[in-house]
């Protein structure tokens, strides 16, 4: 059997091993547990792939997409190695060519999607062919994904374990925290061999700007780059279309690409984009994952990436060949607060959500940055770098001053209202603008209140943008997106240290029209908490979301935050059975804590004058079940008997009498206090 390094020259045609290749391949080979982290453009692939080729059996490759692995597996194809793919998007030849392939154990490399392993004849399919190791392919998904619309990446170890061989993840981007979730996931917690090599891709130029005029910003960055493959990455579908319909009428070659194409579509636009010179694409982040065409000179972002693991990898789509590549990343408060939501509604836990909000918050600080972008860039991924004379910051340092005072403020407000509050509240009160809810809450009488009336509120929401960029304040999840002070934030509130932030993002933050939302920035996070709880109950059940609520009941609960059962029944698409199945869970969203169940008879009366005069009959014959002096014998009253009485309200004893289970005793202890409550209301 030939060697790797023979290998790697007479099939793949490369000379010698790029750093780190060669440690990898030997610890793969040697049928260790491996992850490798290695930045983008650094032959990950080829790191499984030729250890399959060396060993015997198959070696099964988990991978994200149908693209990425179609590409694999043509490439592999191309230079004489065997190789298959078991895909929804294949044809029914496809999938008899490759099972047979398999059969006749000619195929090495098997490349499959994670949703295969739900299938029970997976696992004995693999058993019979032969498998001897797994790799899975942008090992980052299982922690990006798998709590969300990829569950099925949570079962690579599950598949590991059962068929007892070596796993070998592969990733350009995991910070320490997705690293550690990467290890609990695929290998049980056990420390795999871990090979992390340099983030850094110097010859790529990092450039931010603050969206104004987006489309012609976009359009302006492509026309001074014409003729030069790229990629433009857009936050919706709808947005894909019109950008990419802008751009052609600007006499450029482009293309949309996003989920929602046909199959055929989308696989002839990726041909396309490899073979044509000079084409644009502008995709959702569908698009790319994989993509391994050398000279793509720039990527453009026309809305704010979800994280910064997301930036690097997109980023790095550009110049794999080395040679230089450009990008442009544009933002604005907008971005922020769709990522915020999207962080909110999703299905992972609040400890997830928190983690996912911190790596946003990394994000803006890349943005905000006020030296060397690649400096924080590759400090986040924990590297040292001198600052690198390729980015917009090194050839045009940016406007600072000194924001110790403005920080403070915002600190000192957000404290005196108990973290309790998001920014479009707090800047109200650094503003002095006494609002209908600062009045409410008695926050114009608060010492911060207008103390930052020499700044504009767009120029306050730069401040406290730029304060997320530094993980001085962080979202709260469980106060639906209330700011919450860091520890880093304290020896700046103590006067114990200066903070200088960026001057010139905040004279460029300027009142722009009012976009308009479904509901206030205070009462966005609510909303999108209770769209997570919809979604899971919607799930469960199989059917559409608006079948459990539609979208304005719960707007309106999130306006109106009902404190209790009776409150949730007075919004209006609540009925009695809609809150029998799912006002408790609702509940709980808004208030935070368990609700207390409620009889039948009790709920039937919720949102009515007749529930509270239930609930003080109920005390009442509690207090006087052992009779006044608390000796007599007991006595009580049927649930279905308190609630005829506070729906017919007597007004006499004989009224009372002839209520069904009154009468007699009851009547003669009860009556006259039940009476009372009856009159009271």
């Amino acid at each position: 059997m030939p060697s790797p390094a023979e290998l790697l020259s007479s099939v793949f045609g490369f000379s010698e091993f790029r750093p780190g290749q060669a440690e990898i391949v030997d610890a793969v080979l040697a049928g260790q547990n491996t992850l490798a982290i290695m930045p983008t453009g650094g032959g990950k692939s080829l790191c499984f792939q030729l250890p399959a080729m060396c060993r015997e059996g198959v070696t099964v490759v988990i991978s994200p997409l149908i693209a990425l692995m179609r590409d694999q597996v043509r490439a592999l194809r191309a230079a004489g190695v065997e190789a298959g793919a078991l895909t929804s998007g294949n044809t029914e030849n496809e999938t008899e060519e490759v099972f047979a392939a398999l059969d006749e154990g000619r195929i090495k490399l098997l490349y499959m999607a994670p949703e295969r392993l739900a299938s029970g004849a997976a696992l004995s399919m693999l058993r019979r062919v032969g498998v001897s190791a797994i790799a899975v392919d942008e090992a980052h998904c299982v922690s990006q994904w798998g709590h969300d619309f990829r569950p099925d990446y949570l079962r690579i170890g599950e598949l590991r374990r059962a068929l007892d061989v070596p796993l070998a993840a592969f990733t350009a981007t995991a910070d320490a925290e997705t690293r550690a979730e990467i290890v609990t996931r695929l290998f049980d917690g056990e420390a795999p061999s871990t090979f992390l090599y340099g983030f850094d891709r110097p010859n790529i130029h990092l450039s931010f700007a603050v969206k104004d005029n987006p489309r012609r910003q976009i359009l302006g960055f492509a026309s001074a780059r014409k003729g030069q493959s790229g990629i433009v990455y857009c936050g919706t579908r709808a947005k894909t279309e019109t950008l990419a319909q802008a751009l052609r009428e600007a006499g450029h070659p482009a293309t949309a690409y996003h989920g929602g194409m046909d199959a055929e579509d989308r696989r002839a636009t990726e041909a396309r984009f490899q073979r044509e010179d000079g084409l644009i694409v502008v995709a959702t982040v569908a698009f790319g994952m994989g993509i391994d065409k050398p000279d793509i000179r720039w990527v453009a972002h026309a809305d704010l990436p979800k994280s910064i693991e997301g930036y690097y990898q997109e980023i790095g789509r550009a110049g794999r060949d080395s040679a230089p590549a450009e990008t442009l990343t544009l933002y604005g408060p907008d971005d922020i607060r769709l990522r915020r939501s999207q962080i909110d509604e999703g299905m992972a836990p609040n400890e997830r959500k928190d983690a996912d909000h911190a790596r946003l918050n990394a994000l803006l600080g890349l943005a905000e940055a006020t030296g060397c972008r690649r400096q924080v860039l590759l400090r986040y991924f924990g590297e040292d770098a001198t600052d690198c004379g390729n980015c917009d910051l090194c050839d045009q340092p940016a406007l600072l001053f000194d924001a110790t005072d403005a920080v403070r403020k915002a600190l000192s407000a957000i404290l005196r209202t108990d973290e309790r509050f998001g920014a479009g509240h707090l800047i109200d009160i650094l503003t002095g603008n006494a609002t209908a809810k600062v009045v409410q809450r008695g926050h114009d009488q608060l010492p911060t209140f207008a103390v930052g009336r020499e700044m504009s509120k767009p120029a306050w929401g730069a401040v406290f943008r730029q304060m997320m960029g530094r993980d001085l304040v962080r979202p709260d999840t469980e106060r639906y997106g209330a700011l919450r002070m860091t520890d880093a934030a304290r020896p700046i509130l103590r006067g114990e240290q200066s903070i200088t932030l960026r001057k010139d993002t905040l004279q460029a933050a300027t009142s722009r029209p009012i976009v308009k939302t479904l509901v206030s920035d205070e009462d966005a996070p609510l909303l999108s908490a209770l769209k997570a709880r919809r979604r899971a109950l919607a799930e469960a059940a199989r059917v559409p979301a608006y079948v459990i609520f539609p979208d304005r009941t719960l707007i309106e609960m999130a306006e109106k935050r009902p404190a209790d059962l009776d409150a949730m029944a007075q919004i209006n698409g609540v009925g009695a059975k809609k809150l029998e199945s799912y006002g408790s869970a609702f509940l709980a969203v808004i208030t935070g804590a368990a609700t207390p169940a409620l009889h039948p008879q009790r709920m039937r009366l919720a949102g009515r004058d007749a529930g509270m005069i239930f609930d003080r009959l109920s005390e009442v014959q509690l207090q006087l079940q052992r009779g006044p002096d608390g000796i007599d014998k007991p006595l009580s009253c049927t649930q279905n008997t308190l609630r005829h009485i506070a729906e017919r309200r007597p007004t006499t004893l004989s009224e009372l009498d002839h209520i069904p289970g009154m009468g007699g005793a009851r009547t003669e202890r009860f009556g006259a206090a039940f009476l009372s409550v009856i009159c009271d209301q």
